[in-house]
C-alpha cells in the first residue's frame, strides 16, 4: 500500500527524544523513529505523477494518553491523513494508580476514530522493562496493556509494532543515558520494525546487525551506575511529578502540519 499523508501522535517516544538531528537537540531538534519511517515512506511515494508525501508529527514529550487523544488526535485527523501512528500510555503506566482498562478504552476510542476517518492506524506495544532497575516494577501493567493493544488492533484492523518481542531493545545500547528514551540505534530499529509491520519491502531488518554481548559489570559497578542514574534522572522525574509539572509543559509539536520530510531514511545510521 502507498501512503502519502502520515501523521504521528504520542509522547516523547514519537517526538523522537534521544535521537538528535544534526547539530544536536539544541541545534536541530529531535529526529526519531517516526521521522525515519516517514522518510522511507516518502522515498517510495516519489513515482511519476504520485502525490507529494506529507508528514506531520504532533507528539509532545510527557503527555498522558488523555491529552494525546483529546488534543493531538483531532488536530491530526483535521490533516486528512491516510496513515496515523498513535503511541501513548507509557507515562500513565508509570503511575501506581493507573486504571489499565480505562486506558485501553481511550486507546480503542482513538483507533476507532482513525479508522472511521478512513486512515490506517499503527499501534506500538510497550518494551519489556525487565532489565530496568526501577521501571521493571511496571512490567505486569505493561504486559496487560499490551494485550489490550493487540485486541484493539485485531478488532479495528490496525497494524501493531510488537516492541515487547524485540529482544534487541533490551540492550542498553538502544537507550540513552536516562534509560527512559531510546538512543539513535533504538529509534533506527523501531523505524524498521514499523516498516516491517506495514509490509514495506526491502526497507532493512531491525534485527541487524546483531549486537555483541556487553561486558558484564560487577555488582559494585552496577550499584554505582544505578545510583548515578537515580540522582541524575530518576530524582528530577519524581520532583516534576510531585510539583505537577511535565517535561513537555513548554513544548509545542515539532511538525504540526503535513510537510515534506528530508531526514535520512529509516536504515540510516546515527
Amino acid at each position: 500500500m502507498l501512503w502519502t499523508r502520515y501523521a504521528a501522535i504520542g509522547d516523547s517516544f514519537t517526538e523522537g527524544v534521544g535521537d538528535p538531528c544534526e547539530g544536536g537537540a539544541a541545534g536541530g531538534g529531535w529526529r526519531g523513529w517516526a521521522d525515519r519511517a516517514a522518510a522511507e515512506l516518502a522515498a517510495r511515494s516519489n513515482g511519476p505523477g504520485a502525490p507529494r508525501f506529507g508528514y506531520a508529527n504532533l507528539a509532545i514529550r510527557g503527555r498522558l494518553l488523555d491529552r494525546i487523544v483529546d488534543e493531538q488526535l483531532p488536530a491530526a485527523l483535521d490533516l486528512k491523513p491516510d496513515l496515523v501512528s498513535v503511541s501513548g500510555g507509557g507515562n500513565d503506566l508509570l503511575r501506581p494508580g493507573v486504571d489499565i482498562d480505562a486506558l485501553a478504552a481511550r486507546m480503542d476510542e482513538a483507533v476507532a476514530a482513525i479508522r472511521a476517518a478512513g486512515a490506517d492506524a499503527v499501534l506500538f506495544t510497550g518494551v519489556d522493562p525487565a532489565g530496568s532497575p526501577v521501571i521493571r516494577r511496571t512490567r505486569g501493567r505493561v504486559a496487560v496493556f499490551n494485550e489490550h493493544l493487540r485486541a484493539i488492533a485485531a478488532r479495528r484492523g490496525a497494524f501493531v509494532v510488537d516492541q515487547w518481542s524485540m529482544d534487541v531493545l533490551r540492550d542498553w545500547r538502544c537507550w540513552g543515558v536516562d534509560r527512559l528514551h531510546m538512543s539513535p540505534e533504538g529509534h533506527r530499529r523501531v523505524a524498521l520494525a514499523m516498516l516491517e509491520a506495514l509490509g514495506v519491502p526491502d526497507a532493512g531488518d531491525w534485527r541487524e546487525p546483531e549486537l555483541a554481548p556487553l561486558p558484564e559489570l560487577s555488582r559494585g559497578a552496577q550499584r554505582l551506575a544505578n545510583a548515578r542514574w537515580a540522582r541524575g534522572y530518576l530524582a528530577p522525574w519524581i520532583g516534576r511529578r510531585l510539583r505537577g509539572r511535565s517535561s513537555g509543559d513548554l513544548v509545542t509539536a515539532k511538525r504540526p502540519t503535513l510537510s515534506p520530510i528530508e531526514w535520512p531514511r529509516a536504515s540510516a545510521e546515527g
